[in-house]
């Protein structure tokens, strides 16, 4: 006998509260759990096509995992240090930097001089925010993100996680399927098909844009010359996964350096300016639509919102889950809307005439 709509909507409605509470409670213990899947998901295309060419799963997972360490310790070896240098020194520059600034500030509006001027009294304001938070704010991120342990143990349980879940990929597919309820199976396939359509367009066509763009962004502010160069490149890369972020922090950090390292080489600071601007092109031209694609379904503030409230309600877990959990509901919201459409409630009388 099947269940009614009412009683089928008290069971979804327990099972995403019961995976919210999870998500809310557990978040930094299935963090690399989440990762891990990920990955896996990631991969999982790239092991299909070897399977497909001959290969046992096992042989396609050992091969793609031997290749993904070889690639992490090259990049251990020779970019992450690079990185770690120049994050520090970027961090022992940004005293002085905020000094010249001061100076250059007083310089060009005396009025800052002038306690009473709201130019002053706005910037001592910020300054003693930062100074209240900034002790709050460092402590919080050492001993939750930057703990060693929890690095340690993110660089252990990850890959493991992300090997055997690549392993049993196809076999966890298979037995949720076949765990779907009867009645609606159909309809769930339906919409899983397209939350992974839309998912598969945007993780991994983002996630190759970001590599792109990142490696493009380091590689030509070094070779302009910018001090930390690498380091936003990385930055910058990195947050194009975010619409409009990535090129906008990256971009004001970039010009920022350039404008106290080439001060006076205006030629130096439009090559800096340029090569974002470059970067946008491209990516705006030729990379998101040739990688990403048009009907993703995805649009930049529904991200941009997700983001914002799975961050500020699960931390840094949820941001990792707020782009399946918005595919997912734009998916569904697009489905409910189609039925809606065409059924009674909007058609009316006029649709029962035309039946």
């Amino acid at each position: 006998m099947a269940l009614s709509a009412k009683e089928q909507v008290g069971y979804w409605g327990v099972a995403l509260a019961a995976s919210s509470l999870a998500l809310w409670y557990l978040g930094d213990v299935i963090l690399p759990f989440v990762l891990g899947g990920a990955i896996a998901y990631f991969l999982d295309p790239v092991a299909d096509r070897l399977e497909a060419w001959g290969f046992s799963r096992v042989f396609a997972t050992a091969i793609i995992t031997i290749v993904a360490v070889l690639t992490f310790v090259m990049l251990v070896l020779l970019v992450v240090p690079s990185l770690i240098n120049q994050s520090a020194a970027l961090l022992q520059v940004m005293p002085q930097a905020f000094e010249d600034l001061w100076a250059f500030l007083i310089q060009r509006f005396p009025q800052i001089l002038d306690e009473t001027s709201t130019l002053n009294q706005s910037l001592q304001q910020i300054g003693q925010t930062i100074e209240s938070k900034g002790g709050e704010l460092l402590n919080a991120v050492f001993s939750s993100a930057l703990s060693i342990i929890n690095v340690v143990m993110l660089f252990v349980i990850v890959p493991v996680v992300a090997f055997y879940l690549l392993l049993d990929w196809d076999r966890m597919v298979a037995k949720v399927d076949d765990m779907l309820p009867r009645d609606h199976a159909p309809v769930i396939r339906q919409l899983a098909k397209q939350i992974d359509g839309t998912l598969a367009s945007f993780i991994r066509g983002m996630g190759t844009v970001c590599l792109v763009l990142g490696t493009y962004y380091a590689v030509a502010l070094m070779l302009v010359g910018l001090q930390f160069g690498l380091v936003v490149g990385f930055v910058a890369g990195a947050l194009t996964f975010i619409p409009y972020i990535g090129a906008l922090f990256g971009g004001v950090l970039a010009i920022g350096l350039a404008l106290f390292q080439f001060w006076g080489d205006w030629l130096s600071i439009g090559l800096v300016a340029g090569i974002f601007v470059l970067g946008q092109v491209i990516e705006g031209n030729v990379l998101t639509p040739k990688m990403v694609g048009s009907s993703v379904g995805l649009h930049p503030v529904w991200l941009i919102f997700a983001l914002s409230v799975f961050g500020s309600l699960f931390g840094f877990v949820g941001m990792l889950v707020a782009v399946p959990v918005a595919a997912s509901i734009g998916v569904v919201a697009r489905f409910g809307m189609d039925n809606y459409k065409g059924g009674r409630l909007y058609q009316g009388h006029a649709g029962k005439r035309d039946e």
